[in-house]
């Protein structure tokens, strides 16, 4: 299971930030181990959560046994477990990796970050998919690399008909995953020769 990183603390540094209702509507998207869905939780949210790894499910439902917090846990790959839900807050972590493979890893650790050539194999899903998910007032919260181009997923939103904008970036060397990829990145143009940093960016949506 994919443990929590610098991507997610920096989500859930953002989710701390966010006025939440009592029993507002949550959607976790790409749940993982639970940590965003538990957050939510917390501050009184009603939270959905989904992903599509059996194992991420089991070991988020056992996080939230533990601390006892209701979370509904849903199997699904990404959206299609709540296209007939409305939500007032969506969280997502998603792959953003570049990867090599046009196609997303369909078992195995490497479904929590591969995401296509140019790391936006899911992060297009969502800006088409996620604007659908919120009611009016109802907010978007993404983290993603700056290997993902995150000024486009801001774009993609925008025309989406979402308030949009880049609320808190943070600088992290590379880790184990992309290291290992950091010769293919240079050879795509995806980072300078020598670079071993990424910034993460969250992104804050609004509906009106």
């Amino acid at each position: 299971m994919y443990p929590v990183q610098g991507d997610t603390e920096l989500l859930l540094e953002a989710l701390g930030r966010e006025p939440v209702s009592p029993g507002a509507r949550c959607l976790d998207l790409g749940t993982g181990c639970g940590a965003l869905a538990l957050a939510a939780a917390r501050r009184g949210c009603r939270v959905t959560a989904v992903d599509l790894s059996r194992r991420a499910l089991t070991t988020a439902w056992l996080n939230a046994h533990l601390h006892r917090l209701p979370v509904h846990l849903r199997r699904a790959d990404l959206t299609a477990a709540a296209l007939d839900d409305r939500f007032d807050l969506v969280l997502s972590n998603p792959p953003y990796v570049p990867s090599r493979s046009a196609q997303p890893p369909t078992r195995g650790p490497a479904m929590a970050w591969d995401a296509g050539p140019d790391g936006r194999l899911l992060l297009d899903r969502l800006c088409l998919q996620v604007p659908t998910l919120l009611d009016p007032g109802g907010v978007l919260l993404l983290v993603q690399s700056s290997l993902a181009d995150p000024d486009a997923t801001v774009r993609r939103l925008r025309s989406a008909g979402l308030h949009t904008d880049i609320t808190a970036r943070k600088s992290q060397a590379f880790g184990p995953v992309m290291t290992s990829r950091a010769q293919w990145f240079e050879a795509n143009g995806l980072v300078e020769p020598g670079v071993r940093t990424e910034e993460l960016a969250v992104i804050r949506s609004v509906r009106p």
